[in-house]
């Protein structure tokens, strides 16, 4: 077994798939880390449009939910040993598997943040040990669940001498900020892809708007941008988290309201409303960053980016690759360092992000193969 290579597993609201990768954190690594295989997994069609369907109440959805979990923790084993495999190791080498599962529900206000899962599923299949649900004992202290990522930011991306702000940009869009001295904090900013990629699907197919090219084509519309930005969760203070739960279509078709703009019009403002209210996130709790890194999906969005960048001058923008880390790697890595976290018993959520009671450990851990 190499002493400390773990796998780290993320699918995200924006039901892209699976990305998986493996972590090398031995001081051989250089850094915190060092990504030594990873690999990206879509969903298949079925599974995808149930993991939409069951972000709302619906017929039979305990029954429903379990055979999704199943059929993502096949997907979570195949990516896993994928990864292991393009790392050129074997099961053993990985000491655990940091597995977030997939948000359906995120009410931390009525105590509870579901992500399907069936973490012993890929234990047994993967042969590797598995440590998930890692929201629920932030949220049983009081705590948001999410972001979880702010610690592990501090880790990979803090500077000394450099105020920084890690800004995420999945399904949901989040930020870190990362002074260069001072408390570390990080929040949810509300819709980064999630409302883009439904308006594409609904009115050009695909899963998303490659290189936003849609919304390029379009003009932003001042009054819809303001009225969709003047939802009460934008102004409100953090710590805060979203999701589905707020930003899908109901809400957005509100607040359209009958609109009767072109399609690519909305598109190119559901764009500049992801730009915007990073942006405003920014300028409200981090004035004085002047380093801005762009990770996740969002950040493919050559649209998306330049409005971002253009929002926030005089800051640098730039993404995570610049500082040596793949966009699509980042929150994968984050749960591989989480697990680890787990293991070794040392808290893994920031309570200034998520608002809990105090630090926690975080994490059920279900053990993998057993040696005689």
């Amino acid at each position: 077994m190499h002493a400390d290579c773990y796998a780290g597993v993320m699918s995200g609201t924006s039901l892209d798939g699976v990305d998986a990768v493996i972590a090398d954190f031995s001081p051989a690594a250089g850094g915190v880390c060092a990504t030594l295989g990873a690999v990206h997994l879509a969903f298949p069609p079925a599974l995808h449009d149930e993991l939409s369907a069951l972000q709302k109440p619906g017929h039979d959805e305990i029954a429903r939910g379990a055979r999704a979990a199943n059929a993502l923790a096949d997907i979570y084993a195949q990516a896993i040993a994928e990864a292991i495999e393009d790392a050129g190791l074997r099961a053993d080498d990985v000491t655990a598997a940091g597995v977030h599962g997939q948000t359906v529900r995120h009410r931390p206000d009525e105590g509870y943040s579901v992500q399907i899962n069936n973490a012993a599923r890929v234990a047994e299949l993967s042969g590797v040990t598995v440590v998930a649900d890692f929201r629920s004992r932030d949220v049983a202290a009081g705590g948001q669940g999410a972001p979880l990522v702010p610690a592990f930011h501090r880790a990979l991306f803090g500077d000394d001498g450099t105020h920084r702000v890690i800004v995420n940009i999945g399904g949901i869009a989040n930020i870190t900020d990362l002074p260069a001295d001072g408390a570390v904090r990080g929040f949810d900013t509300g819709p980064g892809n999630a409302l883009i990629d439904l308006w594409h699907a609904r009115h050009r197919g695909g899963a998303c708007d490659v290189e936003g090219a849609w919304a390029r084509s379009g003009h932003v519309d001042a009054q819809l941008l303001a009225r969709l930005a003047s939802d009460p969760f934008f102004a409100a203070a953090p710590p805060k988290s979203t999701g589905r739960d707020l930003f899908n279509a109901g809400w957005l078709d509100a607040a359209l309201n009958g609109a009767t703009l072109a399609p690519r019009d909305v598109q190119a403002t559901l764009t500049a409303l992801t730009a915007r209210t990073i942006a405003d996130a920014v300028r409200t709790h981090a004035p004085r960053a002047t380093d801005v890194i762009v990770a996740g999906g969002g950040a493919h969005n050559a649209t998306l980016v330049e409005m971002l960048a253009a929002e926030l001058v005089p800051r640098q923008l730039r993404t995570s690759t610049a500082l040596g880390v793949d966009v699509e790697h980042v929150e994968a890595l984050a749960f591989a360092w989480l697990a680890r976290r787990a293991l070794a018993r040392e808290a893994g959520n920031l309570a200034a992000a998520t608002g809990a009671r105090g630090p926690r450990v975080l994490g059920a851990i279900h053990w993998g193969r057993v040696h005689a």
